[in-house]
């Protein structure tokens, strides 16, 4: 294949993928508007447990009146664990950062007891439940709310008085119960929070109804002008769910929440309700100690109409719980299906004869191709809106499977099945359309990443946007794979010189890196500290490069010193957006950065205890490195082979191993990184590798010495 015919399809996948992705998924893209000026009252009304599917014009008519009238979002309630309490919920509202009471993900503990004290009241535990979140890194600045909003602030309900204690547990202004609340209290204070209950798993009806009657009440007694937010902190339930936040008041009319933490319209997060707050009430939000902290101000984006835009975030809610339940099982299936089909193939064309060795090779060639396209499929699965069907997992996985047979297909049929000197064809094609779908989504704002198997779980409080831990590891493979391929195809068309090959992997590392990193696009730190060294590596090798001590040390501090300099750019160039990378530069300048790195060394640790085979990716990992390193040790015959064939084979598949490597140091997430890759980068370097030896034209390779463990021989005799 040419390269003007690969830059030809190439151009044509940007294009047509960054047309479609433009325009969706889900909801719509929204434009912010900028954050409403101060108001003179904020009320707060929390019913934990609060969600989207409990509301309509008939069962709530309140909260669908407000909901008309006002703007509209999902609460991610993630404070330390999958469960979060309600009592989470408002310390985090309390703290501006995730805060937990002491309870396991299995159940909630007892709520923490508030005491009346004449006018006020008292959280005698408060003291203790801070000494209790040390251990979480999270840098909670207790009594936030209270301490920077103007004036006084009211709390009614025992939630509320978590909110606005100071750290020594005592509250201000309290009433013990909603009943209690008048116009008279509503227009005292410039806030006030109410805790209006709790929606369990059961009488969630009448609970719901009573709910939504006091919350009338409240409502007709606002003081003129007051911006009103309805919110869910936490809930009793399992499984976790996105829940109800809107927001009703000046500059919130007929819209759609945003936030740039997840720069997802209609999506924010718990940590977003204290700066949001405090921003109404005319706190100056930057420079003082939020800027330390991991939420945004809460803004608004145009909608459509009410309902179709509740059935949108209904519909949200219902792929996160496909994504839920079905992640795990996928993964196993994925991975089974590789082992069965593998060492199927193996068994069924057993033998060390050259047309059985062919045979074998041809059908590993095949398995892998359809094997490399699936993750590509799930993602470009998302162009469907499945989460809106009847049975949504049942489309998910179907679609996904479809667009994997078709990519596989196309793959296997392509110009190169005829060219025995292009053995990496299928696979290179199939990489280059994966790097383009997952980099132009990152550009174009994640949409096709949502709760797809290797994409991103919002519920799951990670990551909102960009390139998800569990793809981290597939992404830079295919981006690796798809460079060294055109390289090849470069060095074909221009055997007299390196330059356009080394361009080529300059091309789509740029590409790859820049999706990636760029505090604008992705902004993952892991991505960027994993890709940058390979790619180096990768163009050496193209180049013809000989490694000594010093490339080897600026190759690996290159990935790193890239990120310094995301990071420093996110953080001093507000066009860039809020980005994770931005706050870490903004936390370290400030000295406040110890707490976040020991929780990202706690997190990578803790990757190790996942689940019992967890502590087997490190073992796999280092036996499939020494494989490659060294395969005579292990009586393998087609690796050297395929190195005999094709030179460049062996950077290629060093750098593919390592990328996944460096990203399990690198990444938070930890050996999650590698074994995610695993069900792709198996199948992948064995089709690549069976291919090469014995498709790649053996006159290339005839007559070359390989030692094995039986002592040398030539490579076309019998393996």
């Amino acid at each position: 294949m040419r390269p003007a015919a690969v830059w030809s399809a190439l151009l044509a996948c940007l294009l047509a993928v960054l047309a479609v992705a433009g325009s969706s998924p889900a909801q719509a893209q929204t434009a912010a508007a900028p954050t409403p000026p101060a108001a003179r009252h904020v009320v707060v009304v929390g019913i934990s447990g609060l969600r989207w599917g409990d509301v309509s014009a008939t069962a709530t008519p309140t909260l669908w009146r407000l909901a008309g009238q006002g703007s509209v979002g999902s609460l991610v309630d993630y404070a330390v664990l999958p469960l979060t309490c309600p009592a989470d919920g408002w310390l985090t509202l309390n703290a501006g950062a995730r805060a937990q009471s002491d309870h396991t993900d299995a159940s909630c503990g007892a709520f923490p007891a508030v005491v009346a004290s004449g006018a006020g009241a008292q959280v005698p535990s408060l003291p203790a439940l801070e000494s209790y979140n040390n251990q979480f890194h999270n840098t909670p600045s207790w009594g936030l709310l209270s301490r920077e909003s103007p004036g006084c602030s009211t709390a009614v309900g025992p939630g509320a008085a978590l909110a606005l204690a100071d750290s020594s547990g005592r509250v201000a202004s309290y009433l013990p119960s909603p009943a209690n609340i008048t116009a008279g209290v509503l227009s005292r204070c410039p806030l006030t929070v109410v805790d209006l209950g709790n929606l369990g798993s059961t009488e969630r009806g009448p609970v719901l109804a009573s709910a939504d009657s006091e919350l009338a009440r409240i409502v007709a007694d606002l003081p003129a002008g007051t911006t009103l937010l309805v919110t869910a902190p936490g809930a009793t339930t399992k499984p976790p769910h996105l829940q109800l936040t809107l927001v009703s008041g000046p500059g919130y009319r007929a819209g759609l929440l945003d936030a740039a933490s997840t720069r997802q319209p209609g999506l924010v997060v718990l940590t977003d309700l204290t700066p949001t707050v405090l921003g109404w009430l005319g706190v100056p939000v930057s420079g003082t100690v939020l800027s330390s902290l991991g939420g945004a101000q809460i803004t608004r984006g145009d909608r459509g109409a009410l309902a179709p835009t509740v059935r949108s975030l209904v519909g949200r809610d219902t792929a996160e719980q496909v994504w839920r339940s079905t992640h795990s099982p996928f993964f196993w299936a994925f991975a089974l299906a590789d082992i069965v089909v593998m060492a199927g193939i193996g068994l069924a064309f057993w033998g060390a004869a050259p047309e059985a060795r062919r045979r074998r090779a041809r059908w590993w060639r095949v398995a892998g191709v359809f094997a490399v396209s699936v993750p590509v499929g799930t993602f470009l699965a998302n162009l469907v809106p499945w989460w809106q069907f009847a049975h949504p997992a049942v489309w998910l996985y179907a679609v996904a499977v479809a667009w994997a047979a078709v990519i596989g297909a196309a793959a296997l049929l392509g110009p190169w099945r005829r060219d025995p000197k292009d053995p990496l064809g299928p696979f290179g094609v199939i990489c280059l359309l994966t790097v383009v779908v997952l980099g132009v989504d990152v550009m174009t704002g994640s949409r096709l990443q949502l709760e797809t198997p290797f994409g991103l779980s919002v519920l799951q409080a990670g990551r909102f946007y960009g390139i998800g831990n569990e793809a981290l590891g597939i992404y830079g493979i295919t981006a690796l794979l798809a460079a060294a391929w055109l390289a090849l195809l470069a060095l074909r068309r221009y055997p007299s010189s390196r330059r356009p090959a080394v361009a080529v992997v300059a091309v789509v590392a740029l590409f790859a890196v820049v999706a990636s990193g760029w505090p604008g696009f992705g902004g993952k730190v892991g991505g960027t500290i994993a890709m940058v060294p390979c790619f180096l590596l990768l163009a050496g090798a193209v180049a013809g490069i000989k490694l000594n001590w010093r490339l080897v040390l600026l190759v690996a501090v290159s990935g790193l010193a890239l990120f310094v300099i995301f990071a420093l750019i996110s953080y001093f160039t507000p066009v860039t957006g809020k980005s994770d990378i931005g706050s870490f530069a903004g936390s370290s300048l400030h000295g406040h950065s110890g707490g976040l790195l020991l929780r990202k060394i706690n997190s990578n640790i803790g990757s190790l205890s996942v689940n019992a085979l967890s502590p087997l990716s490190p073992i796999v990992v280092v036996v499939t490195g020494l494989m490659l390193w060294r395969p005579s040790w292990f009586g393998l015959k087609t690796v050297p082979l395929a190195y005999a064939a094709q030179p460049l084979l062996r950077p290629i598949m060093g750098v593919l191993w390592l990328m996944p490597v460096l990203g399990w140091f690198a990444d938070d997430s930890g050996v999650i990184v590698p074994a995610a890759a695993l069900p792709l980068a198996l199948p992948l370097g064995i089709g690549i590798l069976a291919a090469t030896a014995y498709f790649s034209g053996q006159s290339r390779y005839r007559n070359t010495t390989v030692t094995g463990p039986s002592g040398s021989r030539t490579a076309d005799q019998p393996a």
